[in-house]
């Protein structure tokens, strides 16, 4: 039995635009999803994201370059294993007249699955108590939600979600949240992209970081956070402009943020406080500025010649 729910090496699509020029969406991407949680797959906007997913759900075919889900390689032998899997790639078609309860019902006895999963896929999706309501009265978070509830309906082991949140209020994104968490507790593995970094960094165990159709980091959420190297402080200082020549001529980087500086390249942050008392200027102030999943996917993007703007907010990754 594999420990990989998703593998894929030297995975390589290219397009060719009205104009005839070739493009590369992904070139040579490895990625590895292990079984069970949820694994957070990111990238800037063009990264080759959407377009990955979609080559691994058979959809498009790659040019090169290997694939596989749960050991089995795929598209050849995609057959095998697409029970165990169920994707949100576009947004998914209900009947907008006819309620939650019935839409699934009916999809249900398309995909051949019992009719006694539709209420257990709702209370799943903690929507037990709206089944009876109307499609067309949900609100985006609930209809997501719905989506979500019809790709459990076979009761997969691998759940594919491409920004499950997008266009969502605070709200929304906080209930597909906790539905993808509750989701990874139960054994299931979940790939989700997002471009809410923040949303990813609360729900996800491990995490891909992919630029320009290649990967730039890969491991533990925790892992990959802490593998830049770097170490950040905040500190509250009268003189701010002799503390930073003081700390500037001892090798580390300064930036004035209103009344603050931002100290990086500290490997102790009492190294700072010592050399400033030093020169008896003396610390107000001084706060370690913990590494977030959106610091760290800045700074491996940052050689991609992509705008922050481009990565955090808005559009389809």
């Amino acid at each position: 039995m594999t420990d990989l729910a998703i593998s894929t090496r030297g995975l390589r699509k290219t397009y060719r635009t009205r104009r005839g020029k070739r493009v590369v969406a992904v070139q040579g991407l490895d990625l590895d999803v292990p079984v069970g949680g949820v694994h957070g797959f990111l990238g800037p906007n063009g990264s080759g994201k959407t377009t990955s997913i979609r080559m691994l759900l058979g959809l498009i075919r790659a040019d090169a370059g290997a694939m596989a889900l749960f050991g089995r390689p795929v598209p050849e032998h995609l057959p095998e294993v697409v029970s165990r899997v169920g994707a949100i790639v576009e947004s998914p078609k209900f009947f907008p007249a006819f309620t939650g309860r019935k839409n699934l019902e009916l999809l249900a006895d398309a995909i051949g699955a019992p009719r006694g999963r539709v209420g257990e896929v709702l209370d799943e999706t903690s929507l037990g108590e709206r089944g009876k309501d109307r499609f067309k009265t949900y609100s985006l978070g609930m209809k997501q939600r719905l989506a979500i509830a019809a790709t459990l309906l076979k009761e997969p082991d691998l759940l594919i979600f491409d920004e499950p949140t997008n266009g969502l209020d605070p709200a929304g994104i906080r209930e597909i949240r906790e539905t993808m968490r509750a989701l990874g507790e139960q054994g299931r593995t979940v790939l989700v992209s997002s471009h809410i970094l923040a949303e990813v960094e609360q729900v996800a165990d491990t995490v891909s970081i992919i630029g320009h159709g290649r990967l730039l980091a890969s491991g533990p959420v925790a892992e990959v956070i802490g593998g830049t190297g770097k170490s950040t402080v905040k500190l509250a200082i009268g003189n701010q402009e002799a503390a930073t020549a003081v700390l500037t001529q001892g090798g580390l980087t300064v930036r004035a943020e209103g009344n603050y500086l931002f100290v990086d390249g500290a490997e102790d942050p009492a190294d700072i406080t010592r050399r400033l008392a030093q020169r008896e200027l003396y610390v107000a102030e001084l706060i370690p500025v913990r590494a977030d999943l959106e610091s760290v996917f800045l700074e491996l993007t940052a050689d991609e010649g992509l705008a922050a703007d481009e990565t955090t907010t808005g559009g389809k990754l």
